[in-house]
């Protein structure tokens, strides 16, 4: 997944916002939380970090191009960074960022949800 493919896709996500911040990384937030954290710099392979399950946290850090998310795993969350090849295959990847993103709102008071428009009653 290119930077362009990273950003376009996190800004189809509902109620996103996007700051670059933390060493020129890109960093979307739904409410103002980060789900999505990219980072190309002067890697060859970008790291992108999001959140997950705990299920999901323990079968993941265990795959090829996948770890715990520096800093944030070492505090107990569970965040994964997709940093090497073989990685995810970008719909995969695709399909956790979205994952991380529901993950995050949920989280949100409802009151917040309703503001943003993710919860409708």
């Amino acid at each position: 997944m290119t930077e362009d493919e990273f950003n376009a896709y996190c800004a189809s996500l509902p109620a996103t916002t996007h700051v670059v911040q933390w060493g020129n990384a890109n960093v979307w937030k739904v409410g103002g939380k980060v789900f999505a954290i990219g980072g190309w710099g002067q890697r060859d392979y970008p790291g992108i970090t999001f959140k997950v399950t705990p299920l999901s946290f323990e079968i993941l850090q265990e795959q090829p191009g996948l770890r715990p998310a520096p800093y944030l795993a070492s505090r107990g969350m569970s965040w994964i960074q997709h940093y090497d090849t073989p990685g995810l295959p970008d719909s995969d990847l695709q399909a956790y960022i979205a994952k991380s993103h529901e993950l995050v709102a949920s989280g949100l008071s409802k009151k917040k949800q309703r503001e943003l428009g993710l919860l409708t009653e």
